[in-house]
């Protein structure tokens, strides 16, 4: 591997330190992409020779359809510059005991890890004890994805680290020639339905299966099909696949109750609530070339607001008011109007999407004057400002041609802010020595 640093000027909330994150371009797949640089990378313990791997993913902000989505109306989300790095590395003493950020891990207060350890590191496969360390530039519980791209980042190092067999090798990217492992494409999968206990991913019993410990291991679908049921299970069972779907592809992805016409189809994900089936369609969305010409700036309020306690809050006041069901119906005629915009490059246009949806959201009661007065500092100099997420705190965001000067304008309100172009990369695979770190038996 090769690493060719990259200083990207508005990556950081201000006031942090700045770490800029490098490019890292792996010789062996070819493919490019924005990583982190390992910490403590060729490390040694005597003559063991430490195993590790380095994964990162994107955050996410919503561009249009908060709240609507859950009525059936389409939602898009971007990934953005702002990534969270997961290191895992094997632990030099056998004492069985997980470690996360040099602390003693303990699964109450990681349900996502703990859950992927289930998934994919098995102990009574034999699957060793790790050591893991967590770090980035994504602030937690702002609505921006952290969670999801922990989880999304996590599995990938954990799928590099354990490496893959195969039914064949001449065809890795295709699941139907796994011996193991989570797809789209299985018809059946305890991913969802076991939510405590350690789940074996074996498929299929060959006599000569072959076997693989490289990035080249890596789906993209897996990783963020393991990062959605997880965060389900995080969330009491509820949980929408937007976050990691945007984490693990990157660039911007729409979320649809059916199959979109003129984008690119992804995957359908199933999820049981309540007994009821919820059933989301994922595209992506392809940005045009002038896209390099805008930018994001998101402002925080520092208000923490729940995420379900606003969707309940939207709940009740359509049981008790019918008719306002019009307003969510609005909002999936704008998102519409402003992905087709997004599609042809026409940002103007999509600035006012925006907009217009912030007055839909502001309607339905899930905006807050701490909301209000950063998207009226960013307006001047913005083509477009709203909420992004549930609202009732949290953060907005800007669509802006001038970063900066709209950046200053959110601070002098009150917020902090980062900076972010549009069509980011999704998950890589940053950094790796001395593969795998456990060969499970088939």
């Amino acid at each position: 591997m090769s690493i060719n640093p990259e200083v990207t000027p508005y990556n950081l909330w201000k006031g942090f330190q700045p770490f800029n994150p490098p490019i890292i371009i792996c010789q062996t797949c070819e493919i490019k992409n924005k990583g982190y640089e390992a910490r403590c990378a060729g490390r040694t313990m005597g003559e063991m020779h430490m195993s590790r791997v380095s994964a990162s993913a994107p955050g996410k902000c919503i561009l249009f359809g908060e709240h609507a989505v859950v009525y059936g109306q389409p939602a898009v989300a971007v990934a953005l510059e702002q990534r969270i790095s997961v290191s895992v590395e094997t632990l030099v003493s056998d004492s069985g005991s997980w470690k996360i950020d040099g602390m003693h891990f303990q699964a109450k207060k990681h349900p996502h890890v703990q859950a992927l350890k289930n998934r994919m590191w098995p102990s009574s496969l034999g699957a060793p004890a790790l050591s893991i360390r967590i770090e980035g530039n994504i602030p937690a519980a702002s609505g921006l994805g952290s969670s999801a791209a922990l989880s999304v980042a996590a599995s990938a190092a954990l799928r590099t680290a354990r490496g893959r067999w195969f039914v064949s090798i001449n065809d890795i990217q295709n699941p139907e020639t796994w011996a193991e492992g989570f797809s789209s494409t299985f018809e059946t999968s305890p991913l969802y339905s076991n939510v405590s206990g350690e789940i074996d991913s074996r498929r299929k019993m060959v006599s000569d299966p072959q076997y693989l410990a490289n990035e080249s291991v890596i789906s993209v679908d897996e990783c963020a099909l393991l990062a959605h049921s997880v965060e389900a299970i995080a969330q009491g069972g509820r949980a929408s696949p937007m976050d990691s779907s945007t984490s693990a592809h990157g660039g911007i992805v729409m979320l649809s109750d059916e199959v979109e016409q003129e984008v690119e189809y992804l995957y359908t994900r199933r999820l049981k609530i309540a007994e009821q089936e919820r059933v989301w369609h994922l595209h992506s969305i392809e940005l045009p070339v002038n896209a390099r010409d805008v930018y994001l700036v998101i402002g925080n309020t520092g208000v923490y607001a729940p995420t379900s306690q606003q969707v309940a809050k939207v709940a009740e006041l359509l049981e008790s008011e019918p008719s306002r069901m019009k307003e969510i119906e609005t909002i999936g005629l704008i998102s519409r109007r402003g992905i087709k915009s997004l599609m042809e490059g026409d940002f103007e246009a999509v600035g006012r999407a925006m907009s217009e949806n912030q007055i839909m959201l502001q309607s339905l009661g899930v905006s807050c004057p701490e909301l209000e007065t950063l998207i009226r500092a960013a307006s001047p100099s913005s083509l477009g400002a709203k909420l992004t997420g549930a609202g009732g705190g949290g953060c907005m965001v800007a669509l802006t041609r001038h970063p900066k000067q709209t950046s200053e304008a959110i601070e002098l309100a009150g917020g902090r802010t980062l900076i972010s172009r549009l069509g980011n990369n999704g998950l890589s695979i940053d950094n790796y020595e001395n593969l795998p770190m456990w060969k499970p038996e088939l």
